[in-house]
């Protein structure tokens, strides 16, 4: 506040003849191209960011002047009135305006300057709309002539009766361009396309005349095949002297020399859609870019022509390609925190982008979290609560790899399969340790480049869970025998998933559009058939098995459905929603710890920790205060709030603050965020959430509010996340005390009851999450 609110007094660093622009209008000119035409404004004497204007002044400005020597590159500049800058907008508006058709327009510009402040503002007087009476082709060559004329329906913008606009006659020029190169002519320009503009003053009327021109002393354009291609791979230094080279010739037309002798060309020549044979098309050229750099193992690509010398009109693609380097390292960590419970996580992932010189991509992972208890006593290693260590392979193909023919399957992106292996310990102090291993198979492919589809046919899960004895003991004490069943058992699982994503593609784009990602995971559907053939053995819990392990039987499903709509340049407003419900049936009661919802955490309801959020009404004061429930509500922490149900919504609006500060562009983020998970409605639930289970009439008393900001540090390679989140309603309280942000600036009284009620538990109002990467 201090800075932005030291931007107001910007004007007392500038001498006494000059003024800052505090104001630019447009006044008198249609809505539709009011917001175009301001863009005509000459940058300089724009009204700064008042941030950045607040950041230049706090850091170049000296004895109330502005430094003329070692001036910060941080910020923004004053920007000062300049009438000859004024003069050179006022024209382009004008001109901007004739572009539209509104070739009388005349534009004047008024300055008021008062305390060193100026306004500057531009009048229009636009004129009547010059609309276009007549268009007519002039085109030498014929074939070029009647192809247009065929197509020309399904692209142009151009019609009689219609206001005089240039762009369309740009756009015609443009699309004019694309045809032809999808139609074999590799020589067209764009400049063999000119427009004459016969306007008529009195009537208002425009003609138009486009000429479509041969090439110099020919008396037609030249339609061009493709003949054999060359493809040349250097090393990832891009070299190729003094190496040894491969060369392989691959169906009689792809002509491939390896330098890098990394890479097989079958893989390569798979994603190649210019075809020896066919007539040139920029559009195939195009897709075989897409697909090149779509195999994630080249770093350049770069596609020529040589022109036969037989007269032939026969073109030889060169391909000189640089492959990325084979190996890498990434190196990734989050860290969240607040006065009751800190903890980070740090990731390693090894790459090998061309593991047996087809494009195929392994991955080794290990992840490592771990979860301190700043209440705990001791030394650090006494205060750690939970860790959690994550170890995998994944090694992806780029193709699907199937036991029968299916169709080649590349144009829209390159299909995958991904064969994976996955290890978790999950170990939490004198409470709860889980062993989990799964094997996978995994198929993705693109229907279009903004519809994907992930299909996992086979998932092989291997679970273990132990709790403490003690905590064990406790739990059964108190009637949670289930909870006791479902966790301290090992199982077998078998099943599959699948999910269908719209529109990731433009997630990292300011346009208006939704993006869903819907899924479904199933479990047990194949055993539970098999048994009703074999009948299972029954173990002495009463649940079916195979190889001596019971089997989970239970349908997932989860939706993440977001609403982006672009409010003009870097300015985005984003409403999220995701649900989900999980249904456990026939060999299993309770769906196991891992398949449950949790709540909170840095890309839900921030205002609250992960896991620490819900079920429902569920307040852990109800395990009671003595010591025993003390212990209880410790050893149960991150382990009882979870369900069945879920529902997480935000309200986000996002903007720039900055285009470089400390060599990162710089942007803001306000949120709203809300939402709980539930317990499906049983005599369980009852007793081991009291409160948490899913019922309509209490939905809205169930949902948690939190607000808050955020700062994004876009470092162009990755983002750095930081965001404040504060709870508002908080649903473990009853009434008006859900309200919690009230207790914000007075906050002693309710923390000290809420200690009493719920040791160790501690209560914070504010929650703090770093993280790499958007929040969703």
């Amino acid at each position: 506040m201090i800075i932005i609110l030291s931007s107001c007094n910007a004007t007392r660093f500038i001498p006494d003849d000059q003024a800052l622009v505090k104001s630019v209008k447009l006044d008198s000119v249609s809505e539709e191209f009011e917001a175009k035409a301001l863009t005509f404004v000459q940058n300089d004497i724009r009204p700064n960011s008042r941030l950045n204007l607040a950041l230049y002044n706090l850091l170049n400005t000296k004895k109330g002047k502005y430094r003329t020597d070692r001036v910060r590159a941080i910020g923004e500049a004053p920007h000062l009135l300049d009438s000859s800058l004024v003069e050179i907008s006022r024209l382009q508006i004008e001109k901007f305006l004739a572009t539209k058709g509104f070739f009388k327009a005349k534009v004047k510009s008024d300055i008021l300057v008062e305390n060193k402040k100026a306004t500057i503002t531009f009048t229009a007087e636009q004129g009547p709309e010059f609309k276009i009476s007549s268009i007519n082709y002039e085109i030498a060559d014929s074939a070029v002539a009647k192809l247009y004329q065929e197509n020309r329906p399904k692209f142009t913008k151009m019609r009689e009766g219609q206001r005089f606009d240039s762009d369309s006659l740009a756009f015609e020029r443009e699309q004019i361009f694309r045809l032809m190169k999808q139609n074999g002519y590799y020589d067209y320009v764009r400049q063999f396309v000119r427009f004459d503009v016969d306007s008529n003053l009195n009537s208002s009327q425009a003609k138009v005349i486009m000429y479509l021109a041969n090439p110099t002393d020919k008396n037609s354009h030249q339609v061009y095949t493709i003949d054999n291609s060359f493809i040349t791979i250097r090393n990832s230094d891009a070299l190729t002297d003094s190496l040894i080279k491969d060369t392989v010739n691959v169906d009689t037309q792809f002509n491939f020399v390896d330098y890098s002798g990394k890479f097989k060309p079958k893989p390569i020549a798979r994603y190649i859609y210019i075809k020896k044979g066919d007539i040139y098309n920029i559009d195939k050229e195009d897709l075989t870019y897409d697909r090149l750099y779509d195999l994630n193992v080249f770093r350049t690509v770069k596609i020529d022509y040589a022109k036969m010398s037989d007269s032939t009109n026969r073109l030889q693609p060169r391909y000189d390609i640089v492959p990325l380097k084979r190996m890498s390292n990434r190196v990734e960590g989050e860290y969240t925190f607040n006065s009751g419970r800190n903890g980070f996580n740090v990731g390693n992932t090894y790459t090998n982008r061309n593991l047996f010189g087809g494009a195929e991509l392994l991955e080794v992972k290990a992840k490592y979290g771990v979860l301190f208890d700043a209440n705990a006593t001791g030394n650090l290693i006494d205060k750690i609560f939970s860790r959690d260590l994550q170890l995998g392979v994944n090694l992806v193909l780029p193709k699907l790899l199937v036991p029968f023919p299916i169709p080649m399957m590349g144009k829209n992106g390159i299909p995958h399969t991904t064969i994976s292996s996955s290890v978790q310990l999950f170990d939490q102090k004198n409470a709860f340790s889980s062993r989990v291993f799964i094997n996978s198979i995994t198929y993705d492919w693109v229907e279009t480049k903004y519809k994907l589809h992930t299909l996992t046919p086979i998932n092989i899960e291997f679970r273990k869970g132990k709790l403490n004895p003690v905590f064990r003991d406790t739990l059964r004490q108190r009637g949670y025998e289930l909870y006791v069943r479902t966790n301290n058992r090992a199982f077998f699982n078998l099943g599959s998933q699948y999910a269908y994503t719209l529109n990731t593609i433009r997630l990292n784009t300011y346009s208006n559009f939704i993006y869903l990602r819907g899924a479904i995971d199933a479990a047990g559907n194949t055993l539970g058939l098999l048994d009703k053939v074999f009948n299972f053995k029954t173990d002495t819990a009463g649940s079916k098995t195979i190889f001596g392990l019971p089997y989970q039987e239970y349908v997932k499903l989860e939706a993440d459905v977001r609403f982006y709509r672009s409010l003009g340049g870097e300015k985005q407003f984003i409403f999220r929603l995701n649900p989900g419900i999980g249904i456990p049936h026939g060999n299993s009661e309770q769906l196991t710890f891992e398949k449950n919802f949790f709540a909170g955490g840095s890309s839900g309801v921030r205002a609250w920790q992960a896991r620490t959020l819900g079920p429902g009404n569920y307040n852990r004061a109800s395990l009671g205060t003595d010591e025993k429930a003390n212990t209880l509500r410790r050893n149960l922490r991150n382990l009882d709030q979870l369900g069945e149900y879920k529902l997480e919504g935000n309200l986000e609006y996002r903007f720039k603050i900055a285009d470089n500060i400390l060599n990162a562009k710089v942007k803001g983020a306000t949120f709203v965020d809300f939402g709980n998970v539930w317990r499906k409605s049983s005599a369980a639930a009852m007793i081991e959430n009291p409160g948490g289970e899913f019922k309509f009439n209490k939905f809205l008393g169930q949902l948690a509010v939190g607000t808050g900001a955020g700062l994004r540090f876009d470092l162009n390679y990755f983002v750095f996340r930081f965001d404040l989140g504060i709870k508002v309603k908080d649903p473990q309280f009853k009434g008006s005390d859900q309200y919690v942000l009230k207790y914000l600036f007075n906050k002693s009284e309710f923390k000290e009851k809420y200690a009493i009620t719920n040791y160790p538990d501690v209560y914070r109002l504010v929650q703090y999450n770093f993280g790499i990467g958007m929040p969703f």
